[in-house]
């Protein structure tokens, strides 16, 4: 609680986290005309006969526009685009903190599909990306995939996929301290939300073959004709001897346990049922499915959760700032799969295998380094997989 009223205190005082500096120093009459008119009138032209100046002779090509509809800010829910703005702002913060990309945040007033995409649609050519924030599942999905069909510029939704980055990072680094093998290793995600289905996806690209996802409502199987479309791309993906029952019922023998759902719904039976050393990654915050040390003493030989009183931060802040000075670095079209696995096994590499071990499996938020190992892991499989454009 003292965190809290400290941060409210604190914004109160800085009244917005960040603003605008102009790049050019305006100083008299000369300055003026280079930086407005009338010398500002030949860059236009340049744009109106060959658009793509548009990155060399504005700020587009550093640029990345933060956007929420305000439906699914961190635990708080739907609080409303203006409730969402703070969020927003310290988004804003740590593009420019860790990576240098400049960010602007923009509070969509609507929960229509259709408007939301089109005025993202609309202002895009202002930006060199699109980052989507706190947007409430299914509509992110299908929000996300309509832009990318109409944006030529990366649209990535860091709740979903910048989550699954950072936690196959720690997988990838938890396994080789256990000695167990990506393909062969049993994982249960629990959170069928955006964020657990997009984990699920990328963890099945990044070699799992035997995982089970479950929901508030149990095991999620494709003989259930209740089902929306997003859970059911994933049942026919996953559940491969077709279990049916609770969370509890998934996790017996589970080698991996994965929580992006709600607090205090994992219990130390729950976490004594699984496999020897067991990998355990409750994620809920502020409280997570169930707190470390009740699931050390239960018998799990590794824990990573989201927050940084504890070790093994699973935080996104290692992935969204790298992965976007990547893509504006070689101006690529989009974020891609391939992009996203590079992102996973570059990030895992920070931590020497000489230095791995139980509460030591990724590199810290603060760590400078990883924006940088991140971006370059973006841009060479950006060139790989041809979206890049310079």
């Amino acid at each position: 609680m003292d965190t809290y009223k400290k941060s409210l205190e604190k914004h109160y005082e800085w009244q917005g986290k960040i603003e605008v500096i102009s790049r050019v120093k305006i100083e008299d009459r000369a300055d003026l005309s280079l930086a407005y008119t009338p010398g500002v009138a030949e860059p236009c032209r340049a744009i109106q006969e060959d658009i793509t100046k548009s990155w060399t002779l504005t700020r587009r090509s550093n640029l990345v526009a933060v956007i929420t509809d305000g439906t699914a800010v961190l635990g708080l829910g739907d609080i409303g685009p203006e409730a969402g703005m703070p969020v927003m702002e310290g988004k804003c913060a740590l593009f420019k903190e860790f990576a240098d990309v400049d960010a602007f945040p923009i509070c969509i007033k609507s929960k229509s599909v259709d408007e939301i995409v089109r005025t993202i649609e609309l202002i895009s050519g202002s930006f060199g990306g699109i980052n989507l924030e706190d947007i409430s599942a299914p509509r992110c999905f299908e929000i996300e995939k309509r832009l990318k069909s109409v944006c030529d510029i990366p649209v990535f939704h860091d709740d979903q996929h910048g989550t699954a980055i950072v936690v196959a990072s720690a997988l990838i680094n938890a396994l080789k301290v256990v000695k167990k093998e990506m393909s062969e290793v049993r994982v249960v995600i629990n959170g069928a939300g955006s964020a657990g289905i997009a984990i699920g996806r990328h963890l099945l690209n990044m070699g799992v073959k035997h995982l089970i996802m479950v929901d508030r409502f149990g095991i999620i199987s494709r003989d259930d004709s209740t089902l929306s479309d997003a859970h059911m791309e994933m049942a026919l993906l996953t559940n491969e001897e077709q279990k049916r029952g609770t969370l509890a019922d998934a996790m017996v023998g589970a080698d991996v346990f994965i929580g992006v759902s709600a607090p205090n719904v994992v219990s130390e039976e729950m976490i004594r049922s699984m496999a020897h050393d067991a990998i355990v990654f409750p994620m809920a915050n502020p409280t997570p499915e169930i707190m470390p040390d009740l699931a050390k003493k239960a018998g799990a030989r590794i824990v990573g959760t989201g927050r940084s009183d504890f070790p093994n931060q699973i935080n996104n802040v290692l992935a969204f700032p790298g992965i976007f000075r990547g893509a504006l670095d070689c101006r690529a079209s989009e974020i891609n799969e391939e992009m996203k696995v590079a992102c996973s096994i570059a990030l895992a590499s920070l931590i020497d295998e000489s230095e791995l071990n139980e509460d030591n499996i990724i590199a810290p938020a603060l760590d400078k380094r990883v924006a940088r190992v991140v971006a370059d892991a973006v841009i060479e499989a950006a060139h790989k997989t041809g979206v890049a454009r310079i």
